[in-house]
């Protein structure tokens, strides 16, 4: 808002001294007043001030020095004595400058005073000098004094709550990005260079610092060191669901192809690798900032002021192919982004719901925070407006929300009305995401304990697509998985020389499951006798008749078969012991068949594969409960030496 403000005042500037024909007929208050524009002009504020004070000694009905005293003390966010000086000036003639009702009307909006805003865009709109592209602008502006003075009467809850000394400094500390689990905070610190402390320009720079969060409280932060911090400034980091990934903002970096560019980096263990530029097609010759890639690595969202934009600043995205490239930038259109700016784009975990900020869309003033969500076709939602006392007059840029869904976490300076710090407060029900939980554990080697690093896929057994193909960490085996609730999902984890790893998550009607799912992964070596569970292999009650969502892990022994051809297995079909025994040798016979069908009419060699039920008679876990009967209810299958078929 400023900058509009201060380009008005070039714009009145030029046409003063072009004219050379003022208000006064006191050469004396003349001269002041030139001396106080070139001054200002400048950026020498306080003798602009001094010089304007002078002109009206020497004049006090002199219009243009009340004008431009207003301007100056805007410029210095010094809005109570801009609006004197701006009603001093209309006071004199309210006439001579009908655009001092705009640089009115934004003094009062900054002041957080909307029906004083309003009546002043009013007068603007109302005004016949006034052109219609500022017209325009004046009733965009009175559209959202209108919005803040209704918002202030129906305010969301909103508690913002200081992280506390481990996090937050006499630094300012800000862009927050979390994991999944919430275990892990790594936000930019503004740190100072000068040996004593001191704050001054060209003595600052932004680093990446962490922490974690243990026994309930997070740990004091330190920086996250090289190759990620380097003597210039990093900022505006976002980290995959998991956390092994990181993409963030540098600017004027040797290797960068425009102003700012974004970056990526990798972490194995606790070490993060050296930085690379992502490169063309995302980063161009112009500003590309504020990155936010989606839970499964495959979208990169981003600000940009690149070509073929809505307006000033755009949200755009870039997806991942399969050979690992990023894809030519689209524009996220003309719903979300408009003629202003649109900025800090945030994917939630969900990889449904986005939030941003914005100045172009109706709200608070200034920028306001926004929530818009996909829709089963892909289409965005109109964005909404988060809400007061969350947005504000100030500009609130920057918002992250926990997987779960019920806390957000942004950075502010109106708290302490001195440095930026982070605060965390619980985000009201209206603009919440899905909740999301998370699957974690450690891959490791069934016989050696070995920790090991492997490729895991989540499938959404619904629509068979991959909602999540990643790897366990290459140092600890460890790995993460977010699992949207209320749907129902199959979790493969593979290495070569091992047998996949199969697993089940049936979240369907469970809309606040957002407790996390903690285990380990044995791989079993690929040897005869070794057997593994396929737990997404789906049958109709009492029957042999495969159900639809088995196709996602028949799809995947099939795939395994094909790249292990000198293997042969044996599907195991197993029950629990309702019913009568040879009834279920029966059943467990036939759904063992009906898998090996499958796999023979996908090009198996039939050779390969045998199959046999076995009924109740190896049973996993007691059949005295429905969990235990669920358990033995099973299909595997079993490498067998290829001379016993």
């Amino acid at each position: 808002m400023k900058r509009t403000v201060f380009f008005v005042l070039l714009l009145f500037s030029a046409t003063l001294l072009a004219a050379q024909e003022l208000s006064t007929s006191s050469n004396r208050a003349a001269r002041y007043f030139r001396s106080g524009m070139r001054e200002f002009e400048l950026l020498n504020h306080e003798e602009a001030l001094n010089m304007f004070k002078q002109a009206i000694s020497a004049d006090r009905d002199f219009y243009e020095a009340y004008l431009l005293m207003g301007d100056v003390y805007f410029d210095l966010n010094r809005f109570s004595e801009a609006v004197d000086y701006f009603e001093k000036a209309v006071s004199v003639n309210a006439d001579f400058f009908p655009m001092i009702y705009f640089n009115m009307g934004n003094a009062w909006m900054a002041l957080g005073k909307y029906q004083e805003a309003k009546e002043a865009y009013t007068r603007l709109t109302d005004h016949p000098g006034v052109s219609e592209t500022y017209r325009s602008i004046g009733r965009q502006r009175i559209s959202n004094c209108e919005f803040a003075i209704e918002a202030m009467k129906n305010p969301v809850p909103f508690d913002p709550r200081d992280l506390g000394p481990a996090i937050n400094t006499s630094d300012d500390e800000y862009w927050p990005t979390l994991t999944a689990d919430e275990q892990m905070l790594i936000f930019t610190r503004q740190v100072k260079l000068d040996p004593e402390g001191r704050r001054r320009p060209g003595n600052l720079r932004e680093d990446f610092y962490v922490s974690t969060f243990k026994q309930g409280r997070w740990i004091e932060a330190s920086s996250i060191g090289p190759p990620l911090n380097s003597e210039l400034n990093e900022g505006a980091p976002s980290v995959t669901a998991d956390g092994r990934m990181i993409f963030f903002t540098a600017c004027n970096r040797p290797d960068g192809l425009g102003s700012c560019d974004i970056y990526t980096a990798r972490r194995e263990g606790n070490r993060w690798g050296e930085p690379l530029n992502i490169g063309s097609p995302v980063n161009t010759a112009a500003w590309e900032a504020q990155p936010s890639i989606s839970p499964d690595g495959k979208t990169l969202y981003f600000a940009s002021n690149r070509r073929g934009g809505m307006g000033k600043m755009d949200i755009w995205y870039s997806r991942k192919d399969g050979d690992g490239n990023w894809g030519e930038p689209v524009n996220l259109g003309e719903r979300i982004n408009t003629g202003s700016n649109e900025m800090s784009p945030f994917i939630h975990v969900d990889n449904q719901t986005l939030y941003f900020s914005s100045d172009g869309h109706t709200g608070m003033g200034g920028y306001d925070l926004f929530v818009t969500r996909r829709d089963e076709n892909g289409e965005w939602s109109e964005p909404e407006n988060l809400g007061y006392p969350l947005n504000t007059h100030y500009d609130e840029i920057g918002l992250i929300v926990n997987a779960r869904g019920d806390k957000g976490y942004f950075a502010s300076d109106r708290m302490s009305g001195e440095v930026r710090d982070i605060y965390s407060f619980d985000l009201h029900p209206a603009v919440r995401p899905l909740e999301v939980s998370y699957m974690k554990g450690t891959v490791y080697d069934a016989g050696s304990r070995r920790r090991l690093h492997a490729s895991f896929e989540l499938i959404d057994l619904a629509s068979a697509e991959t909602v999540i193909r990643s790897f366990s960490d290459a140092a600890t085996g460890e790995f993460l998985v977010p699992l949207t609730t209320g749907g129902d999902y199959a979790l493969n984890v593979s290495r070569d020389g091992y047998l996949f790893y199969s697993d089940h998550f049936s979240l369907s009607g469970f809309a606040h499951q957002t407790d996390p799912f903690l285990k380990d992964v044995p791989l079993h070596p690929i040897k005869a006798g070794e057997k593994s569970i396929l737990r997404n292999i789906f049958f109709e009650f009492d029957s042999y008749q495969l159900k639809p969502e088995s196709v996602v892990e028949l799809n995947k022994l099939s795939e395994f078969l094909a790249v292990n051809p000198g293997i042969s297995i044996r599907i195991n079909g197993h029950t629990d012991n309702t019913g009568d025994h040879q009834y279920n040798m029966d059943l467990s016979g036939k759904r063992a068949a009906a898998v090996a069908d499958y796999l023979k009419g996908s090009g198996i060699d039939s050779d390969r594969i045998r199959y046999e039920g076995f009924g109740e008679t190896m049973p996993l876990a007691p059949n005295e409960t429905a969990e235990g009967r669920a358990e033995n209810r099973r299909t595997e299958f079993e490498i067998v030496d290829p001379m016993e078929n």
